[in-house]
C-alpha cells in the first residue's frame, strides 16, 4: 500500500542555541523559538489527515507535534527514532578539543568506519539496528496513508539513508535545520524523497532559521 511520510525534526532547545550537543541522554524542552516553529508546522499542515504520530521516547519530539497528538491522532513512542547517543560528549560546552574529535569520529564515518562511536556513545551502525524496526512498522500491509514522524538531527540523516538505500556514509547528503521537513513517498516496494529539507513553513512567519 502506499503511504506518504511527513518527517521532522524537533523544534529548537537552549542546547540547540548554544550549540551543545544533546544526542540521546539529554532529554530538554523546547525554547521559545521552537514551540514558534512548532506552532508553525501545525499551521502549515494541520490539515493533513494524519493516520499515525511517531516520535521518539524524548518529550523534545512530543512537544514539537504536541497540538497534532491532542487532535487524538494514534501515537506511539519508539526508542528506535531517539537520537544518536554521543556519549561522554552530551551536554558538554563546545571547545576545540571537542571540535577536533567530532571532526575526526565524522571523518571517519563518512569513509565508511561505521563502527566508531565516543566513549559511552553509539555508533551509526547501531542506530541502524533500532531504527530497523521503525522501518518494519512502516512498511506493513495496513490502512495507514499518512504518518507524522518527529525525531533528531543525525538520527534522522541516519534514517533517511535507511528509508533510500543509501549508504550510511552518505548522511551528510541531508541537511537539517530545527522542524525540516522531508517527505517521503512509499510506493509499496521503495521510498522516494518528494520534499527535501522543506522550511518554507518557517519563512512564511520570518523565523530565524540559524
Amino acid at each position: 500500500m502506499k503511504k506518504t511520510l511527513y518527517i521532522i525534526r524537533h523544534g529548537e532547545t537552549d542546547l540547540n542555541k548554544r550549540g551543545v550537543v544533546q544526542g540521546r541522554g539529554m532529554d530538554t524542552d523546547l525554547n521559545n523559538l521552537g514551540r514558534e516553529q512548532a506552532e508553525a508546522f501545525y499551521q502549515a499542515y494541520k490539515d493533513v489527515n494524519f493516520d499515525k504520530i511517531y516520535t521518539s521516547t524524548l518529550k523534545r519530539t512530543h512537544q514539537t507535534v504536541k497540538k497534532f497528538i491532542e487532535n487524538n491522532i494514534p501515537w506511539t513512542q519508539f526508542p528506535g527514532l531517539d537520537e544518536l547517543g554521543w556519549g561522554i560528549h552530551e551536554g558538554m560546552e563546545s571547545n576545540d578539543q571537542i571540535k577536533y574529535e567530532f571532526a575526526t569520529v565524522l571523518s571517519k564515518w563518512t569513509s565508511g568506519e561505521l563502527h566508531h562511536k565516543f566513549e559511552g556513545g553509539e555508533s551509526p551502525l547501531e542506530v541502524k539496528e533500532r531504527q530497523l524496526a521503525v522501518l518494519e512498522l512502516l512498511i506493513e500491509e495496513n490502512e495507514d496513508e499518512n504518518i507524522l514522524i518527529c525525531m533528531h538531527g543525525r538520527a534522522l540523516r541516519l534514517f533517511l539513508c535507511l528509508l533510500t538505500d543509501q549508504p550510511l556514509s552518505e548522511m551528510d547528503l541531508f541537511p537539517h535545520s530545527n522542524t525540516t521537513l522531508y517527505k517521503v513517498e512509499y510506493d509499496g516496494i521503495r521510498f522516494h524523497i518528494v520534499d527535501f529539507n522543506d522550511t518554507n513553513h518557517l519563512k512564511a512567519l520570518q523565523i530565524d532559521l540559524q
